[in-house]
């Protein structure tokens, strides 16, 4: 097991490397085909050239290379690697704000979001999935089959900016009419987007608009491998000893049927942040997706490597969690 994590650690550093260069080098080219990112701090001002010079420096876009159209910048991307591996430096954005502190402030926000949405889906989803797999062909059944598809075929947007106008405007709207609702469900759960004052409540809509789509994703997987599990040889013999039906379903079919669903919980976990830049434009939520929304559009090279690069070390780790989650499911399954 030990030498195994070791082989996965060691694996993460070409992973991590490639995709800061990947990123690095398609915010270089932005700048090479887009000009100076630092101009965009003036508006329709002509700023003093020496200004222009100092801040540009300042906020590393001085180099040679960002005015030649498909230099790599391999100088800068070695500067970079440099700053965030000895001194854990990602730089400043135009406002000259670190991006760490930038970080620091937003991802308190997703990490409730996704907090939300995974307990969401996982729950949800393992339920409906089981309970269709163990009554299939029934109503309850097609119910979970139809509804899945359709959640699936909805894309986030699409579904966030329904559930925003119906849920957050229109039937929130109808609740804060009403003096007997408190206001933490009818001014913080069902508002159109986020409210400081109910951090938790006001991501509860959001979280289930990003954790939707797993949801349905989830509840299928489930009822396919309960289906197949139900079906085994190790189920008729545990019945077989006098076993009873709770115990059959709820230790042996269940435990090995999630093993698939926690490979797909772990590898959603990328898919979720991404997501999360999504749902936190729609809902107005001042978390990471947001903050790399925003650095994009103006031009922040340095917030959005940072971010991303952080992001890529999560989601590693969280995929390294569910491979050793895996053989306390099931303890066939060993590493070497």
């Amino acid at each position: 097991m030990g030498r195994y994590v070791i082989r996965r650690l060691l694996q993460f550093i070409p992973t991590v490397l490639g995709t800061m260069f990947l990123l690095h080098y398609l915010t270089s080219l932005a700048i090479q085909f887009s000009g100076n990112p630092v101009r965009a701090l003036f508006g329709d001002r002509t700023p003093p050239p020496a200004l222009l010079e100092a801040i540009t420096e300042r906020l590393g876009y001085g180099d040679p290379c960002l005015d030649q159209k498909g230099n790599p910048c391999f100088g800068m991307f070695l500067d970079r690697l440099q700053g965030i591996f000895l001194n854990f430096d990602f730089g400043i954005n135009l406002r000259q704000r670190e991006v760490t502190d930038l970080v620091a402030d937003a991802i308190p926000f997703t990490l409730k979001l996704l907090l939300i949405a995974i307990v969401f889906e996982a729950v949800v989803g393992i339920a409906a999935g089981v309970l269709a797999g163990l009554r299939g062909g029934s109503f309850a059944d097609y119910t979970v089959k139809i509804s899945t598809v359709f959640v699936i075929s909805v894309p986030i947007f699409v579904l966030g900016l329904i559930v925003r106008e119906f849920v957050g405007v229109k039937f929130g709207n109808v609740l804060r009419g009403q003096s007997w609702i408190p206001d933490v469900i009818s001014t913080g759960m069902f508002s159109p987007g986020f409210k400081p004052d109910y951090p938790w409540a006001s991501l509860i809509i959001p979280g289930m608009v990003l954790g939707a789509t797993s949801l349905a994703v989830t509840a299928r997987l489930t009822r396919t491998s309960i289906m197949e599990n139900i079906r085994a040889d190790y189920v008729r013999t545990a019945k077989a000893k006098g076993l009873t039906t709770k115990r059959v379903i709820g230790v042996h079919t269940l435990r090995n049927s999630l093993i698939p669903v926690i490979t797909f919980l772990g590898v959603d976990i990328g898919a979720a942040m991404a997501g999360a830049v999504v749902t936190e434009t729609i809902f107005n939520v001042p978390g990471i997706g947001r903050l790399v929304t925003m650095s994009a559009r103006t031009g922040e090279s340095s917030v959005v490597i940072g971010v991303v690069t952080m992001l890529v070390l999560v989601v590693l780790i969280a995929n390294l969690l569910v491979d050793l989650l895996y053989a306390v499911l099931d303890p066939r399954i060993r590493y070497e």
